[in-house]
């Protein structure tokens, strides 16, 4: 327990700090409606000056901490966001669905439908993987007369896991980055712990939430314009999986093979997050867009890049409000708390990063802040705890989307659900995929 000689006026001022920030933070976004990169530069900004930084230092702390979280994570955003555009341009977003589920009868469309979202949502973000399968979604749903909520939640439990615990989606990239975990390792972690939480949160609870709300798929038309000739299932799962297989090869080097091993050093070359995703743009330029001609593909490429912006933007006041709260002394604090606790660091970045995510809405700054704070606790992990430490605080920035979410109304309308529906549907999955996780990263954290 912690003592009362353990506790300093100085330690109160800055955890005060802390708890002032993010609660500007909260009221700005929520209340104020201000964009989470004005409220957290505003937060970060409050935070400093309430621990007593002086006033360059803060803002040489903030501008440190936009520019190395850009630096370590912006690149691959965008590369990440290249890679997706060129799938959902090609048609090879359309021939992974088709494929997978002519193959599949009936009962096992529930499965097909966790699996689609699982591999398409692998380089997209989580929005530009729901516009992409509501229209699948919706015309499997009609066509085979399954209830709407039985394909609906295996869907979106595949996309929302993946992306909340795995690379290179933007919340796991972020805590990669804050907690100096590795990205290989991470990334195999992650997928090892989505596999069981997508089936759990997914096909399993489908059941339930299809008894619960009992609707049909909205009688609208939704058809999707398909190129005319669209890449081979085998091509396009290959280029989807390409950056995860050089990522996941690198770890497994880094564990197996001796460090002078030539082999391992041509892993570790091609599994540098930089180098896989920019060899899978690569390539998906060759086997996603050879029918494009040189004008479409530069297009493609282009515009993929515009919608990301304000995720960069959101990402890099992040880090500036991360470094703060590093330059400032409370992440020590929190550290300090913590083993004097005898708290497990994963449980309380799993807790803090909840309590974020219900105030703000926002997975993303709830991943950024937790991480933050937790990040001094990492220091010295072993590398798979510095992963599991990650996948923790993607887990709980994951728990309970209602109304603050932009997510939460995403679903709402396109599915045509009341607010309650949506509550008893997608809020409930949101916090299965949560606690699910949290669940089965812990026991893991024993074991490794």
């Amino acid at each position: 327990m912690i003592t009362a000689a353990a506790w300093t006026g100085h330690d109160t001022r800055l955890i005060g700090a802390a708890v002032l920030g993010i609660a500007l933070i909260v009221v700005l976004i929520t209340k104020v409606k201000f964009h989470p990169f004005l409220a957290l530069v505003l937060g970060a900004g409050t935070l400093g000056l309430v621990a007593g930084m002086p006033v360059g230092a803060l803002v040489d702390s903030f501008t440190k901490g936009v520019g190395s979280t850009v630096a370590g994570v912006g690149v691959l955003i965008a590369l990440g966001a290249m890679l997706g555009k060129l799938l959902a341009d090609s048609g090879g977003a359309d021939q992974i669905v088709d494929t997978i589920l002519n193959r599949t009868p009936g009962r096992g469309l529930p499965w097909a439908m966790a699996l689609v979202a699982a591999l398409i949502g692998l380089p997209m973000f989580f929005e530009i993987g729901l516009v992409m399968l509501i229209p699948v979604v919706l015309l499997t749903a009609r066509r085979s007369g399954r209830p709407l909520m039985l394909l609906a939640i295996p869907a979106l439990a595949g996309l929302s896991v993946l992306h909340g615990l795995v690379p290179p989606h933007p919340g796991p990239l972020v805590a990669v980055d804050a907690l100096k975990a590795d990205l290989g390792l991470t990334l195999g972690l992650g997928v090892l712990v989505a596999i069981p939480t997508v089936i759990i949160a997914g096909p399993l609870f489908a059941r339930l939430a299809a008894r619960w709300v009992p609707v049909t798929a909205p009688e609208v038309e939704v058809e999707q314009e398909r190129p005319t000739e669209r890449p081979s299932f085998a091509a396009t799962l290959g280029t989807v999986l390409l950056p995860v297989a050089l990522m996941l090869g690198k770890a497994l080097a880094d564990i197996l093979l001796d460090k002078q091993n030539p082999v391992r050093h041509v892993l570790d070359f091609l599994g540098t997050p930089l180098v896989a995703l920019l060899l899978a743009v690569l390539v998906g330029m060759v086997t996603l867009g050879r029918g494009f001609g040189r004008d479409r593909l530069a297009e493609s490429i282009g515009s993929s890049l515009p919608p990301i912006a304000g995720i960069l933007l959101i990402v890099g006041a992040g880090g500036g409000f991360k470094q703060t709260l590093v330059d400032a002394g409370i992440g020590d604090v929190i550290t300090g708390l913590a083993k004097d606790a005898n708290f497990s660091p994963l449980l309380l970045g799993w807790l803090i990063a909840v309590a974020i995510r219900l105030a703000t809405g926002s997975a993303t700054v709830a991943t950024i802040s937790a991480a933050g704070i937790i990040a001094p606790l990492a220091a010295g992990m072993e590398p798979a705890q510095a992963a599991l430490l990650a996948l923790a605080i993607g887990a709980g920035s994951l728990f309970f989307s209602h109304v603050n979410d932009a997510g939460f109304w995403l679903v709402k309308e396109y599915f045509g659900l009341s607010v309650g529906d949506t509550v008893k549907t997608w809020s409930i999955m949101e916090t299965v995929i949560s606690v699910v996780g949290i669940a089965i990263i812990l026991p893991l954290s024993w074991l490794l």
